[in-house]
């Protein structure tokens, strides 16, 4: 039996994923988790064969996180499911450890197989981001080229000290989304709290002194 912990924050979302994975022979789904942290605890306790994680929740961002679950549970083999297209995050994720990418897109197609290559000791990319990673040559490392114009303008505001529902107001954008992109931002530059980011918007030359 295929142990299984789901991480991510939209209860639908979970309880979808839920009777897709527990209607498999062999899966069991043992918990669920609606962040990083929740996701760690559930992680350590049930020690699962394959962790589900969505790549944007709120509170402690998720790529970074993906060596602590492994180190936390060496037999715990995680599988990225997300929105995320960009071919960057994809080889990112595997670089920190992934076994698997699956967009949400394609979950229902794609996550079972996924799921049962991590399972067994093998890796699953969707095969439309294999390509364009295989075509494509690696980005720069590290940012500031790493971030897009609106991450960029996002990140500007957040370091002239700007709150998030402020940040919505300006740009003519829900609260969600500025969350989004700013977890984003701080998976791209590895940079956490508000003080972090400040210091390097004020490095980078996003803002004046």
């Amino acid at each position: 039996m295929t142990k299984i912990v789901i991480a991510d924050d939209h209860r639908v979302v979970r309880s979808g994923l839920r009777m897709l994975l527990d209607r498999e022979d062999g899966f069991e789904v043992v918990a669920e988790a609606g962040d990083v942290a929740d996701a760690r605890r559930n992680v350590r306790a049930h020690c699962p064969d394959v962790l589900v994680l969505d790549l944007n929740m709120p509170g402690d961002p998720s790529l970074p996180a993906i060596p602590i679950f492994l180190e936390e549970s060496p037999g715990t083999r995680v599988v990225v499911l997300t929105m995320q297209e960009d071919p960057a995050f994809a080889r990112e994720a595997l670089q920190a450890g992934a076994s698997g990418y699956v967009l949400k897109e394609a979950a229902d197609e794609e996550l079972v197989q996924a799921v049962r290559a991590a399972a067994d000791g093998g890796t699953y990319l969707n095969p439309q981001l294999g390509a364009r990673i295989a075509a494509a040559p690696p980005e720069p490392a590290g940012p500031p080229d790493d971030l897009t114009e609106r991450e960029v303008e996002i990140l500007r505001l957040i370091a002239l000290g700007h709150t998030n529902s402020e940040i919505a107001g300006q740009l003519y954008l829900s609260v969600r989304t500025v969350e989004s992109h700013r977890a984003h931002i701080q998976q791209k530059i590895r940079l956490t709290s508000r003080a972090e980011l400040v210091h390097y918007a004020l490095e980078q030359g996003l803002v004046a002194v």
